[in-house]
């Protein structure tokens, strides 16, 4: 049975929305999801921004009063700011009360802090995640062959892998160049390979980059290696309109 988790801080306009969609969209089979707020306000657009720049469904997001969620059962209550620590209490007992603290993105007003937020709530959700396997005895993460090859089973989606385990690592900008198609619809696709254990990204600057995860199995590495190796035409077309590409971000190897 899933494990219900709530997310609360002060607006559910920016912190405990972009928790929502993260851990929904990185462990849903784990978890059902909600998020509230003490004061609820309106979704800020530039949470939805970047939320959508890094390719996580913002479907169904919307801020909500915690009184409309707190008769409600669930396994944990985590909260995302020291305000809404403070307000809450103990609510929703018997739940697991954890406390996160995120300074707010919101006064700062800029796409740099946003992301930064969602970059740090994403790398907390990936503990919260892994531990939460471990104290309940789930396997490790499995790379299931039928999922991977369902996920490569897209003409775009596979160019877009082999581009990146070409070039090492790319971001949306010059995805959507090399693969000629809109930015959301490059998001939706790094989104799809990403869910399936395929991307890790990490964020340079403004720029968010994909990159092949280290946690690939050797025989995926291999399948990957030998596609390429016996299709050296495959992504011939990408690489040279990724070539030509005149105002092409700068990535740092680090």
């Amino acid at each position: 049975m899933k494990r219900r988790v709530l997310f609360v801080c002060t607006a559910n306009s920016a912190r405990s929305l972009m928790a929502e969609a993260l851990l929904r969209e990185m462990a849903g089979d784990q978890f059902e999801v909600a998020s509230a707020g003490t004061q609820p306000e309106k979704p800020h657009p530039m949470a939805i921004q970047v939320l959508e720049e890094a390719g996580y469904s913002v479907d169904g997001l919307h801020s909500k009063p915690l009184a409309d969620l707190e008769g409600e059962h669930w396994d944990y209550v985590i909260t995302l700011c020291e305000k809404a620590s403070q307000e809450c209490g103990t609510v929703c007992q018997p739940a697991q009360q954890i406390a996160w603290d995120f300074p707010d993105p919101v006064p700062a007003g800029r796409h740099a802090t946003f992301a930064l937020t969602l970059k740090e709530i994403r790398e907390r959700i990936g503990l919260f995640t892994l531990v939460h396997r471990k104290q309940t005895g789930m396997k490790p993460e499995n790379f299931d062959p039928v999922s991977i090859f369902k996920a490569l089973g897209d003409e775009l989606r596979l160019a877009a892998l082999m581009l990146i385990r070409e070039q090492k690592k790319l971001c949306v900008c010059e995805l959507t160049e090399a693969l000629d198609i809109p930015q959301p619809k490059a998001s939706r696709h790094l989104a799809t390979l990403r869910d399936a254990g395929l991307l890790d990204t990490e964020r340079q600057g403004q720029w968010v980059y994909y990159s092949l995860s280290p946690r690939l199995p050797h025989w995926l590495l291999r399948v990957l290696d030998e596609t390429s190796e016996g299709n050296p035409t495959l992504i011939k077309t990408e690489l040279e309109r990724l070539a030509a590409m005149t105002d092409r971000p700068v990535v740092r190897f680090i």
